[in-house]
């Protein structure tokens, strides 16, 4: 479906964009995707947000609702007539880092303003790779941001001029590190390929010295069977065995 989105506040010249959307877009989407349009990535998307103006006909009555960034601008014009509802692209307040002039919202995360640091100079590097520090030259300070850390809030808290954010370069940072962790599909199908074949080989091998045994054993001869016990073996000896001895 599409959508009629009112963007007055990206530019002067611009009136309304007619977006194709599905039910499954959300309203940061939306933002993104216009910002992209009109080539601002160096814009802060969360400085953006939406808003629903519905209209009662019969009572006349406008209503402008702000829209959440999870909001599904499809799913809620679906619900209303065409042309009872209506879409504007509205701006949060906002300030500007130091050094480098990004507007920026108090939303925006660390990681979010080092991917639109990397945009405004069209690098294709990782965000992984960079970290952000609050730095203080007069106290000799610095502190690594967290990623969802806010630098607009942190930037709100000083009461000195000497204070910046500085992004730096992660010296250990190792892009391979998660796969050295965790062994690929392949290689475990190797491995258990290579161990299935050391089993069928084993087994083999345990059947061919089976078989051999098998027919070595019919060369040899049978073991003798045990002579039975006869009467003439339990009988007391003859007299005549002891007629050459002498009796005291």
């Amino acid at each position: 479906t599409t959508i009629k989105v009112y963007a007055n506040c990206l530019r002067p010249d611009i009136e309304y964009k007619t977006l194709s959307i599905t039910y499954e877009t959300t309203c940061h989407q939306v933002v993104q995707n216009l910002l992209n349009k009109y080539r601002m990535r160096h814009r802060d998307p969360r400085l953006f947000y939406m808003t629903m103006e519905v209209t009662v006909r019969r009572a006349n009555v406008r209503t402008i609702l702000p829209l959440d960034e999870d909001a599904r601008p499809a799913v809620l014009q679906s619900c209303h007539p065409r042309g009872d509802s209506r879409f504007s692209l509205q701006t949060r307040r906002g300030g500007l880092s130091k050094y480098k002039s990004l507007l920026i919202s108090e939303r925006t995360t660390v990681d979010e303003l080092i991917q639109m640091l990397l945009n405004c100079y069209n690098s294709a590097e990782r965000v992984e790779q960079f970290s952000l520090y609050e730095v203080c030259e007069g106290e000799e300070y610095q502190r690594k941001l967290h990623p969802d850390d806010s630098p607009l809030k942190v930037t709100q808290k000083w009461t000195s001029i000497d204070r910046h954010l500085r992004i730096r370069r992660n010296p250990d940072y190792d892009p391979h590190r998660r796969k050295s962790m965790w062994a690929s599909d392949s290689t475990i199908s190797a491995a258990i390929s290579k161990s299935n074949s050391s089993t069928s080989a084993s087994q083999e091998c345990g059947r061919n010295q089976l078989t051999r045994s098998t027919k070595m054993s019919n060369l040899l001869p049978q073991s003798l069977p045990s002579t039975p016990l006869t009467s003439k073996h339990l009988t007391a000896s003859h007299f005549s065995n002891y007629e050459n001895f002498f009796y005291i």
